[in-house]
């Protein structure tokens, strides 16, 4: 029999054997196939989000450092052709700037980068795909961004691929409600308890708000108080899954233990009590009783007992233990990969800055001129992208 407080007055109890609590008991949702969409759910959408966005801070990263740095351009030569010289007669657009320098067939040199913003984001999206590319970078910096954006790609395809099995085989039980909140919250599934019992006495009496609202939902419909448990399991099996009864965790786990297999337990227990063995007021049982229960309990003998009625003599089969193993991933599972990422980028960046300063000073050395000219005409190349630079001279290196 359950403790309470208003029994304890007029019997005695011994100590509990058996924790229990108040918990939902609704029947089992129908097994759903996957959908359309389902490759989606092996990451959450978080990480789908995430991901997004890592791949455009990727390109716009190594687009960043590879304009920076001074080992991702190079030097284009272009020699004129007879027809592009008599277009060039026609056009002056096409002919070279400083004509009066040298011939129209003289080749004339570019700086050219691989990397602009497209082939930034193409080459993010062929090694988020695992696919080759036809370019790739030259400097460090732009190495590091491809060296942990691969790692990344590595550790997330592979978790993916992990998870994806298990969602697309096995087919999904969705539970309109999975906690007391949930029940509280909507109207469409009815819930009730056995008609003045010790759990309907519960929610009559609690204070707590979210018990309260279920109490008034409840009393507010007397027909969804049940006279017996019989008639309560029964209605929750017949009603399609629009009625969730209120009761006890041992006789809500002992049921969904037997057959049809159509019911189960769903959300945390509501309270916290215990069962004990009732006798009437200064018996001398109690003594007796109490020792014996408190033996049972410490040599393990009730957990014995627990197992072999409720469990090791099921009626129901749990082949099907999966769903723990498909919950999809969520963004605190594979934190650590962003971090990966955002740490490779910010190295990234700072080797850029380091390329870019000693290159200056090397071009710095070797003109003879200012390390601030040198890195002047460095900014130039990088903001201009080589409109600065023609027949291997850049403009602002000119004395």
């Amino acid at each position: 029999m359950t403790i309470t407080s208003e029994r304890e007055r007029v019997i005695d109890f011994s100590k509990p054997f058996m924790s229990l609590g108040i918990s939902i008991m609704i029947k089992k949702p129908i097994k759903q196939k996957p959908g359309v969409f389902s490759f989606l759910n092996p990451l959450s959408k978080e990480i789908w989000v995430c991901v997004i966005f890592s791949y455009i801070g990727v390109s716009i990263v190594l687009f960043t450092v590879s304009r920076f740095s001074p080992y991702e351009w190079r030097v284009l030569t272009l020699s004129s052709s007879a027809d592009s010289t008599m277009a060039g007669r026609n056009d002056p657009t096409l002919q070279h700037p400083h004509g009066s320098q040298g011939s129209p067939h003289m080749p004339t040199s570019s700086m050219a980068n691989d990397f602009s913003i497209i082939n930034s984001l193409w080459f993010a999206l062929a090694a988020f795909m695992q696919q080759g590319c036809d370019i790739s970078p030259r400097s460090i910096s732009g190495r590091i961004v491809g060296s942990v954006w691969w790692f990344f790609t590595l550790i997330l395809i592979s978790s993916y691929t992990a998870n994806l099995a298990a969602f697309l085989t096995v087919e999904r039980m969705v539970a309109p409600i999975n906690s007391p909140e949930d029940l509280a919250s909507q109207t469409e599934v009815q819930y009730g308890t056995l008609s003045h019992g010790s759990t309907w006495d519960f929610f009559r009496k609690s204070q707590i708000s979210l018990y309260s609202k279920m109490w008034e939902f409840m009393n507010s419909r007397k027909h969804v108080f049940v006279k017996t448990y019989d008639e309560g399991i029964r209605r929750v099996r017949t009603s399609k899954g629009k009625y969730a009864l209120l009761i006890e965790s041992p006789k809500n786990e002992y049921i969904n233990e037997r057959e049809p297999c159509d019911t189960m337990k769903v959300g945390r227990n509501l309270d916290a009590k215990g069962f004990g063995v009732a006798t009437p007021l200064g018996s001398p049982l109690k003594d007796p009783i109490n020792l014996a229960v408190l033996s049972l309990k410490e040599n393990g003998e009730l957990t014995k007992l627990v197992n072999r009625w409720w469990y090791d003599r099921t009626e129901c089969r749990h082949g099907d233990k999966q769903d723990a193993s498909r919950n999809e991933l969520s963004l605190s599972n594979v934190a650590g990969i962003f971090y990966i990422l955002i740490g490779g980028l910010l190295l990234a960046l700072a080797v850029a800055l380091l390329e870019f300063c000693y290159k200056s000073h090397t071009e710095a050395t070797r003109a003879k001129i200012p390390l601030s000219d040198a890195m002047k005409a460095k900014a130039r190349l990088t903001i201009g992208g080589g409109r600065d630079f023609d027949n291997g001279r850049w403009y602002g290196l000119q004395s």
